[in-house]
């Protein structure tokens, strides 16, 4: 289940993609730098996992789940829009929803992060995922409660 805490009706003054995605808070550290002294593309997309493991979990499916049905969602593609940066302190939600899933063998989740201080939407971005079977590494048509814990909510393209 997902705590009312966890999405954008908890900051109503922020202009977000979709009303109904889950938010992750995340604060930039020193170490989310480079050499530039902002937030390196990398731990964007580190953000962007681990808003996307928390989703997932908050809908209950963990990796023991996973396990349990023999089923895995692999990164197929990624399409990240940097729109401005961040640096050490900035606070940031990190917010994703399921935009498209026809319970077949993929789903696409998009993303959006937005730094708290000024409201500015930072990054946008899109994962389209493929499911597979781990013991076999073959694409698999995902689960019937998997579909429906990952419906899609209508909130496409953005921005």
């Amino acid at each position: 289940m997902i705590d009312a805490a966890n999405t954008p009706q908890a900051w109503p003054s922020l202009s977000w993609d979709c009303p109904h995605a889950y938010v992750l808070p995340v604060t930039v550290a020193t170490e989310h730098t480079d050499v530039m002294g902002h937030t390196n593309n990398v731990q964007y997309l580190r953000w962007l996992e681990d808003c996307a493991w928390a989703h997932s979990t908050a809908k209950g499916l963990d990796w023991a789940a996973y396990e349990a049905h023999d089923v895995a969602v692999v990164v197929r593609r990624h399409e990240l829009d940097y729109l401005a940066e961040t640096r050490p302190g900035d606070g940031l939600l990190v917010a994703t929803w399921v935009s498209e899933n026809a319970g077949k063998a993929r789903m696409t989740r998009r993303y959006q992060i937005i730094r708290q201080a000024d409201g500015r939407t930072i990054l946008r971005g899109r994962t389209l995922w493929a499911v597979i079977k781990p013991s076999t590494g073959k694409p698999v048509r995902m689960p019937a409660d998997y579909f429906a814990a990952y419906t899609a909510c209508g909130c496409g393209e953005a921005g």
